[in-house]
């Protein structure tokens, strides 16, 4: 399976790859100040910002696992999005008002006040694990189509990639990111409307063959609409993609340190809405493409290799998109394509690395080491942590190397990462009477049930009886409804 890329999809994926981290690196003047380094003077306008959250949103996991997915199964992950317009209405009616109330640059130092030191660094370790989980999962999807096909070790891609997108969110700080973000995402964007339209007329029989194929197999399906809830029917990802979206806008540093970095909260309101709803449609894109190349791989088999038609054969569509971008596009247009997997991996990694940097220094350094650290001190805080959590994500990555589907290990390690963070922000906030010992017995009680739900189900020291019966995707709604259900119980005994 592996190929020379053509000179032209070469020059297409350096020149796009040197001009993203000169970009980045251009505003290295308006980022010396650990302020403007973290928020960029809370003046950034809301397309840009709009643009930098649905880059956030749409990494290579999207580009990548979406098409995988909907190759290998049907429509039901696409139930995640649908609960974006109410996430997203939450967001604007009452996270982003809060956040610029509260003026903090860190998500979490509002649960200091509410509950005490322990709230805020449960909800950094948390948040920081989950952030390491995804920046490994973008990096190692990025690798995939290089690896399989280009004969590139995934692991020098996967270390080269960590190195650039350190690089640039080094130099150019949160808004070096943003702006980075916003040309990524109209690059990756154009990159999936070619696919949309090069797939369909790409079949035997014109474009109709891709419906009549992928609706004969079923592939447009949204899931089983049965109770079950062992299994990831169309109600549990529902459930799964609401608690999860909520949490993005409600409590996530990628989140919340735009709201701050936005000029108004009008402007930070109107980019939440509009990233949302510019996901939707597009999402939408990704899964289309994947039950496009079902169809084409049923009409034209003979455009695999041997080794990947059996891989379709026992169900796995991870490799079929890479295989058909570097394969069957023209030259160019695969080196745009490559190009669009990149700024959807570098403008998620960015994002991550720099809330981690962040939130190192707010929440950890001057927290816990020098409260009154100067203006010196904190930028080099910054700079050393953002080389820190860029290797910490390239690490990661290097593990998932042999994970067999990623959006899979990605969900369910974002949700159990995450802890049940938004339980306890909401105890926070719909609870007054809820004190410190209420919320920590709270989260006691949810982090016992996350972890029951994590490992007992395949674990064979446990008896089948007390094995979890609920679908992965619920850890973290249980997790979430726990704390906030025993905070408010152990709160009521104590008033």
């Amino acid at each position: 399976m592996q190929h020379r890329l053509p000179t032209l999809d070469i020059a297409v994926l350096a020149v796009y790859t040197v001009g993203t981290v000169a970009f980045g690196c251009c505003f290295l003047r308006r980022s010396r100040a650990s302020e403007a380094f973290m928020k960029a003077g809370g003046a950034l306008p809301a397309w840009a910002v709009c643009l930098s959250i649905f880059g956030t949103y749409v990494s290579s996991i999207s580009f990548l696992a979406l098409p995988g997915k909907a190759f290998s199964g049907n429509w039901n992950p696409f139930v995640f999005s649908l609960s974006l317009p109410l996430a997203a209405w939450a967001g604007a009616r009452f996270f982003v008002p809060f956040f610029r109330r509260c003026g903090d640059i860190s998500a979490y130092a509002h649960l200091e006040r509410r509950f005490g030191a322990w709230a805020r660094s449960y909800a950094v370790v948390c948040y920081m694990l989950t952030q390491m989980a995804r920046m490994g999962s973008i990096m190692y999807l990025l690798a995939l189509p290089l690896n399989h096909l280009l004969g590139w070790d995934a692991r020098l891609t996967i270390l080269a990639t960590g190195l650039l997108v350190t690089l640039y969110t080094l130099m150019g700080g949160i808004e070096g990111v943003i702006y980075t973000d916003s040309i990524q995402s109209v690059i990756l964007i154009a990159g999936a409307l070619i696919c949309v339209v090069c797939i369909p007329l790409g079949m035997p029989e014109g474009p109709g063959q891709v419906f009549r194929i992928a609706a004969a197999h079923g592939k447009f399906s949204l899931g089983s609409f049965g109770p079950s809830l062992a299994s990831a029917t169309f109600w549990v990802v529902l459930l799964y993609g609401l608690f999860m979206n909520l949490q993005n806008f409600g409590i996530d540093q990628n989140y919340v340190q735009r709201y701050i970095a936005t000029g108004s909260e009008r402007g930070a309101k109107r980019s939440v809405w509009m990233s949302a709803l510019l996901y939707i449609p597009v999402s939408a894109f990704f899964f289309f493409i994947g039950t496009a190349l079902f169809a084409y791989a049923a009409a034209r088999p003979e455009a695999f290799p041997p080794e990947l038609r059996a891989e379709i054969a026992e169900g796995a569509g991870d490799n079929v998109f890479p295989y058909y971008i570097v394969h069957i596009l023209p030259p160019g247009v695969s080196g745009l394509l490559i190009a669009a997997i990149f700024a959807a991996a570098m403008s998620t990694i960015s994002t991550s690395v720099n809330c981690c940097a962040t939130l190192t220094l707010c929440d950890l350094y001057r927290r816990y080491l020098r409260p009154r650290a100067g203006e010196r001190e904190s930028m080099a805080v910054l700079r050393a942590s953002t080389v820190l959590w860029g290797f910490a994500g390239v690490g990661f990555a290097l593990w998932m190397i042999k994970i067999k589907s990623v959006l899979d290990a990605w969900w369910q390690l974002s949700g159990i990462f995450s802890g049940g963070m938004l339980g306890l922000f909401l105890l926070g906030c719909l609870r007054s009477r809820a004190g410190s010992r209420a919320a920590a017995g709270g989260v006691a009680a949810g982090v016992a049930l996350i972890g029951w739900m994590t490992f007992t189900p395949r674990a064979a020291w446990c008896p089948a009886a007390l094995r979890s019966p609920f679908h992965p995707f619920l850890i973290p709604v249980v997790g979430t409804l726990t704390i906030l259900l025993a905070g408010f119980l152990l709160s009521a005994r104590r008033s």
